[in-house]
């Protein structure tokens, strides 16, 4: 396939494909497999769907939180008709965690071990995941397939149980977060995310979402916060971007240390396979004062070259408002042209959890 370039009003490059070029925006929501076909396969679990009446357990994997918003979260939880349950040690304290790693290990588990527990929900990010990694079950966690939901620092879990359990995870506003918060979630992308079991399709205005190279791209949605992306380079639970579409989000970092951040990523070979990227609303990472260039520029002076759709400013993660629930793991198709397309398939069952073959 031959590509071509050109230079957005921004000095941004624009990538397009005289193949792609002909190919309908508005095509059936279709997925293509051959491109993957050299990957090793296995199975990819989708969790059933959340329904009104379900009980969603809480837990803290990582730092503490606030008391009321923990409150506040759960009272949102029972409007949307669900049940919150959690542990009485959640509100543990040791350091800036909440609790020891063992106590957030043992939540884990007995959240996945309870039958009554249709979803798993983080209380809060923060920092304190990685502890966790080397004594998960991967069979327990794969044996019982549940909606797990989170951000921030939940990056690590959620890239660590798409990658080791197969498991469909959810990059999802977060209890004492903006589910805590008045307009903090897009209560349509959480419910099309985690109860619909239909694929969804969303076009975003250039206001919301901006496009910065053009193209059309089919891959496993996936990724999370830069940081903790990074963060995972050279340990056992590397992120795994083949063939992906690579969410990447992060807050209150100044451009310098984004422009850091990617060059590591690329530098470690993980943009060689992506397909297409989508950066979040990066609330928080511009430089204090004024400046003669944007973030949007620094993004491309160091992705530009990849030739692959690129667009800037999807509200998930750490945002102002609004946030929605992306779910790891699925395929999904990126379109990027005037303005910017997501599209994913179903991220659940309706039925009982289902294993379905993967490619990725």
């Amino acid at each position: 396939m031959l590509w071509a370039e050109r230079r957005l009003w921004n000095g941004a490059t624009k990538c397009f494909s005289p193949d792609l070029q002909r190919c309908s925006a508005a095509a059936s929501f279709s997925f293509k497999i051959g491109l993957l076909a050299t990957l090793p396969q296995f199975e990819r679990v989708r969790p059933a769907a959340l329904r009104p009446g379900d009980t969603v357990g809480i837990i803290a994997p990582a730092s503490g939180f606030r008391r009321d918003d923990f409150e506040a979260g759960c009272a949102e939880l029972l409007r949307l008709g669900y049940q919150p349950f959690y542990l009485p040690s959640i509100f543990e304290r040791e350091l800036y965690f909440a609790g020891s790693a063992d106590r957030r290990v043992r939540e884990l588990h007995e959240m996945l071990a309870r039958s009554e527990v249709k979803a798993i929900l983080c209380a809060r990010g923060g920092y304190g995941c990685n502890y966790l990694l080397p004594h998960l079950d991967p069979d327990l966690i794969r044996s019982n397939p549940k909606i797990f939901a989170g951000c921030s620092d939940v990056t690590t879990l959620l890239t660590y149980l798409c990658d080791t359990a197969g498991l469909v995870t959810f990059h999802a506003p977060m209890l004492a977060g903006d589910i805590a918060r008045p307009g903090g979630f897009d209560e349509a992308a959480w419910l099309a995310a985690m109860s619909s079991g239909s694929a969804y399709h969303r076009e975003f205005p250039v206001e919301e979402v901006e496009p910065l190279a053009e193209g059309i791209a089919e891959g496993m949605l996936y990724g999370g916060c830069l940081s903790l992306l990074c963060a995972s380079l050279g340990t056992p639970y590397e992120i795994r971007t083949q063939e992906t579409i690579l969410f990447i989000e992060d807050r209150a970092e100044r451009p310098y240390r984004i422009d850091r951040m990617l060059m590591q990523l690329k530098l470690a070979g993980k943009f060689d396979r992506v397909q297409g990227i989508v950066f979040g609303e990066m609330i928080d990472c511009g430089e204090p004062g004024s400046l003669d260039y944007t973030l949007q520029q620094v993004v491309m002076r160091i992705l530009g070259d990849l030739r692959i759709p690129i667009a800037f400013g999807l509200k998930s993660g750490h945002v102002s408002r609004d946030s929605i629930a992306l779910p790891f793991g699925v395929q999904a198709k990126l379109t990027v042209g005037k303005t910017v397309a997501l599209s994913y398939e179903a991220a659940v069952r309706s039925e009982k959890a289902v294993v379905q073959r993967s490619t990725s």
